[in-house]
């Protein structure tokens, strides 16, 4: 048919899908001008090109189908201005969104990577020599888990109670503080005044392995018994600082202290 195209190339002309031509047709938006009764072969002329091509550009502009449809019948540009103002708010909202979401990946990106940087491989023990850390232990917080180690430091302001939490800031580390048998999980202060549940840890050499919580337990009995060969003294203490490895996803590594 002269002048008419079918379905495939006038979804090609205008940069979009045969099967999206059909869902305009199915829905009354943009019909083609003429259908093979014999064989169904949908065609579709050079306005009705033009047509699809304005569809696609105010879909692009962020419009649905059903505010499209009302565009085209429009014959007051009054109304069309109207309903292009809208859309430029909801762009100026969205943009502002995305611009909100880049800052929180920025963060995200700068943190987790941080943190692989700071990671150790598996496999052998290895030594670190660490400086003194100032920690606040948990009053009943002994194990990690996904609930308590989202919004961790809040878990330990509301421990120290308004007249103190002023004093104390955090760094964002997480870990298990275990003597004997008994475990308390801790924060690593940056500002601090004297509280209940401040403990020192020493600065000086510590034996170190990373290992899965599945482990945990077994490589920090390893290393109080490897530590305790090396000083001949009982091991008091071990830590076992969380190493985060992925979303909602991490390990440890145990330390064992040797000595100054």
């Amino acid at each position: 048919m002269e002048n008419l195209y079918t379905i495939k190339k006038a979804a090609k002309l205008a940069g979009t899908t045969a099967e999206t031509l059909r869902h305009y047709d199915r829905i009354g938006l943009v019909s083609p001008c003429s259908t093979d009764k014999w064989t169904g072969y949908r065609y579709y002329s050079p306005s009705d090109i033009v047509k699809i091509s304005t569809i696609r550009a105010l879909q692009s502009m962020d419009f649905s189908l059903g505010e499209i449809r009302d565009i085209l019948q429009v014959e007051d540009f009054g109304k069309v201005v109207g309903m292009l103002d809208s859309a430029l708010e909801r762009a100026d909202r969205k943009i502002a969104e995305l611009q909100e979401a880049k800052q929180k990946i920025l963060r995200a990106r700068s943190q987790y990577a941080g943190k692989r940087e700071k990671l150790q491989p598996h496999g052998g023990i290895y030594e670190r020599v660490l400086p003194q850390r100032t920690i606040l232990l948990s009053a009943n917080l002994s194990t990690p888990t996904v609930e308590n180690l989202t919004g961790y430091h809040r878990h330990f302001f509301a421990q120290l109670g308004k007249e103190l939490e002023s004093a104390f800031s955090f760094e964002d580390a997480a870990g298990i503080y275990t003597v004997g048998n008994f475990p308390r999980m801790f924060a690593v202060c940056k500002t601090y005044t004297d509280a209940p549940g401040l403990v020192m840890l020493p600065a000086g050499q510590y034996l170190c392995r990373r290992c899965t919580d599945k482990d945990r337990a077994d490589t920090e009995r390893e290393l109080a018994a490897l530590a305790e060969e090396r000083t001949d003294a009982k091991t008091e203490f071990i830590v076992s600082v969380v190493a985060i490895t992925g979303i909602l996803k991490w390990e440890y590594e145990v330390q064992a202290f040797t000595g100054k």
